[in-house]
């Protein structure tokens, strides 16, 4: 069962990696001439050393060769000074890339991604992981200058004598099979560390999420364990990671010491046949060295390896395919609304099974249902927040998965229990995702959502960041669906976006929701009885299927449809909406703009006229 996706999110990693270096482009190309030009510098440095060295011993001029030895010194400190700089540069380009696509990908995939990955592990990968992988490019770039070192030190031994050469190569092989075996290892270790990190991230950002209840109930130290309980793990993975790195450096350093004396000896041999002088011996002794640079592989074979873990762990988002969208437009209409045979599972579970359902245009639908009967995945299915696993979902006729990205969002408007806010002021958060709307619009919105009124009373009005502004739940509710009307298009979703409203303002912004609009298709996802009262239609879910479709005075007959709403059947709800009814305030305390708190004052009612 598993051997699909991993096969997936293997190709989705080499592309990653390929893409990513790519990315690096020019930069990684300099970067390699120049880690390249600094290794050139070093190899020639032993020679001219040893030049110098025999002038000295045979009392000849040799003047200008210091001079010449100190210039490259001062050459390669500049390449160095310069591969560290383009190295930096390289390495942020190709991070801030990594974080865009991996963005980008996270909300088109919308809920999926955190039901898949968690939000926690996903800032992990998003922070940690593509920081690590931007270094792709530059360890790559690295390595090959690294490389290049033991090639030029053997090509440096063969051409002072061919005999020198061939000592090294003779235990080159066990050296390079160290090095191939510590970089396997080293990937598989960071690997599971950097998992074990996203677990403990993933934890904290529940913690954080529900941090109100875990003080409530007195149960920090419990949770603190809970998000550290992977620490010993975590420590483990630590640990092998540093064995394996320590044994590969050890193993390596106990086989570059004897073929440095190898090549020494077989040197001192020479010299004394006087087949090479003292110089050559000298720059002979630097170039097995150089040609057994172990540190320097050891270093940026494992900063591959973090690099290529990290990459692995960016590929498995990647992989999640996301929605594909068609190049359809949606002909004239006013909304009207189907759901063909659909169903939908998460978590292993069926969610929605084989729903049949039809909104007629310009009329409201209330989705009603106990919790967990599949409302909220409805109304993400009803306006491709997600897709379904069967069944098609149309709007005028048209599938939404033939519509194009631009059209579909244009089109469908939502609004939810838990709004997020985005934008820099409260205009900008109403106008958001709707470039171009102007300050009277955003206004007639806010009016229609009853926001108006407290907005104007905050320091800057709609100028005040949004960051800056008190706000209580029900205000951030009045925001959402100001935002919602802003938006405009012909089919509006309300998932349970007027619970955190005292009944006062929730009956005044149905009024305002449910008055004639014959353009403009509802569905609410309501969990008030006052709420399904108002609609024109109310679709009864249950475990998963569209138990009745019917008004809400029609379904109010049935006595399980009634136990749906619990304590919330008012006498509104039971008249089924008519003429004089009473509304029954929830007996909390209201805030001057109608948002309930939680200081009850005993039993209210109101007597007026009803929608």
């Amino acid at each position: 069962m598993n051997s699909r996706p991993d096969s997936a999110t293997s190709a989705a990693g080499r592309a990653l990696s390929r893409a990513v270096l790519r990315q690096g482009g020019a930069r990684c190309a300099a970067l390699c001439a120049v880690s390249t030009a600094a290794t050139a510098t070093g190899l020639l440095l032993p020679a001219l050393l040893g030049h110098t060295l025999d002038l000295l011993l045979a009392h000849a001029p040799a003047a200008r060769w210091i001079g010449g030895c100190a210039g490259l010194v001062l050459l390669l400190a500049l390449l160095d000074g310069c591969a560290s700089v383009v190295t930096g540069t390289c390495d942020a380009r190709a991070t801030a890339w990594l974080r865009r696509r991996l963005t980008g990908h996270v909300l088109a995939l919308g809920p999926r991604a955190t039901a898949r990955f968690g939000a926690g592990d996903l800032v992990a990968r998003l922070v940690g992981n593509a920081a690590q992988a931007g270094t792709a490019p530059g360890a790559l770039a690295a390595l090959l200058a690294a490389f290049a070192g033991p090639v030029g030190g053997v090509v440096a031994l063969a051409l002072i004598d061919p005999c020198l050469a061939a000592v090294f190569l003779a235990g080159a092989p066990v050296l390079a099979l160290l090095l191939r075996a510590f970089a396997r290892d080293t990937t598989a270790c960071v690997a599971d560390y950097q998992r074990v990190q996203g677990r403990i991230a993933g934890a904290l950002a529940e913690a954080v999420g529900g941090f109100r209840t875990i003080r409530a109930a007195g149960a920090e130290e419990r949770e603190t364990a809970r998000i550290l309980a992977p620490l010993p793990e975590l420590s483990h993975a630590g640990h092998r990671m540093w064995r394996v790195q320590g044994r590969a450096a050890a193993q390596a350093v106990t086989v570059a010491p004897l073929l440095n004396l190898g090549v020494l000896a077989v040197a001192g041999l020479l010299l004394a046949r006087h087949r090479v002088s003292v110089g050559e011996m000298l720059a002979a002794s630097r170039y097995a060295v150089l040609a057994t640079g172990v540190g320097a592989l050891v270093g940026q074979l494992a900063a591959l390896g973090r690099a290529r873990a990290a990459t692995g762990r960016l590929a498995e988002v990647l992989a999640e395919p996301a929605p594909a969208h068609g190049t359809g437009q949606l002909p004239p209409g006013n909304g009207r609304l189907e759901l063909r045979a659909v169903t939908a599972c998460r978590g292993g579970r069926t969610v929605l099974d084989g729903v049949e359902l039809t909104v007629p245009g310009g009329t409201t639908l209330a989705v009603v249902g106990r919790s967990g009967a599949g409302k909220s995945l409805l109304a993400q299915v009803a306006g491709r927040l997600a897709d379904p696993d069967a069944g098609e979902v149309l709007l005028d006729g048209v599938r939404l998965r033939d519509l194009t990205h631009a059209e579909l969002r244009r089109t469908v408007a939502y609004a939810f229990e838990r709004p997020v806010l985005p934008g820099t002021t409260i205009e900008d958060t109403i106008a958001f995702g709707r470039p171009g709307t102007t300050p009277a619009a955003v206004r007639a919105a806010a009016r229609r959502a009853h926001a108006d009124d407290f907005v104007r009373r905050l320091p800057a009005g709609y100028a005040t960041r949004t960051a800056d502004a008190p706000r209580s739940g029900g205000e951030a509710q009045r925001l959402g669906l100001a935002r919602a009307f802003a938006h405009g298009g012909r089919l509006l979703i309300l998932d349970d976006a007027l619970s955190s409203l005292d009944t006062v303002t929730e009956h005044r912004i149905t009024e305002t929701l449910l008055a004639a609009d014959p353009d403009r298709t509802r569905l609410l996802i309501a969990h008030r009885a006052t709420t399904a009262a108002r609609a024109d239609r109310v679709a009864w879910l249950d475990a998963g299927r569209v138990r009745a479709v019917g008004t809400h005075r029609e379904l109010w007959r049935e006595p399980e449809y009634r136990a749906v709403f619990g304590g919330d059947g008012t006498r509104d709800a039971e008249a089924g909406g008519g003429q004089e009814q009473t509304d029954v305030c929830d007996g909390r305390r209201r805030t001057p703009d109608g948002d309930r708190n939680e200081q009850p004052r005993g039993d209210m009612y109101r007597t007026g006229s009803g929608s």
